[in-house]
């Protein structure tokens, strides 16, 4: 195989990898990965460890396939008893199961506390989803 095929190869293969949809990332404040959530719902800490799972209906699972809570179709966010802890709004306005605001998710994954103060980032991640994994986990 020739040098230059070679290389396009590997340049290929680096765009693929950089584009690739199959995760979405979760970060820190600082930007750094604390995690993912793949096109299949599953949940990974930052080494690729499955910790959990969405189902197709939002039902939240741990590694082993137990429920432990779910979102409903208006984001109310319960526990594996059906117990409301707290909501997302459309909007990405996160409240407490009393109604009290926790924090926000942007359109573009930027997660925030009550006050403002930048928590990390789910791009591409459902803000359902992203709200269960900053703030009620």
């Amino acid at each position: 195989m020739s040098t230059l095929i070679l290389k396009l190869l590997i340049i290929c293969f680096l765009i693929a990898s950089a584009l690739s949809l199959d995760a979405q990332d979760l970060r820190d404040k600082n930007g750094m990965k604390t995690g993912s959530v793949d096109d299949n719902g599953n949940i990974r800490d930052k080494n690729g460890i499955k910790t959990g799972s969405f189902d197709k209906d939002n039902v939240v699972r741990d590694k082993n396939g137990i429920k432990t809570g779910e979102v409903d179709e208006r984001g109310a966010i319960r526990d594996k008893n059906g117990i409301k802890l707290g909501s997302v709004d459309d909007d990405g306005t996160v409240r407490d199961k009393n109604g009290i605001k926790l924090g926000t998710i942007d359109d573009y994954g930027v997660v925030r506390d009550k006050n403002g103060i930048k928590l990390g980032k789910a791009e591409d991640v459902d803000k359902k989803r992203a709200a269960v994994l900053f703030f009620f986990r």
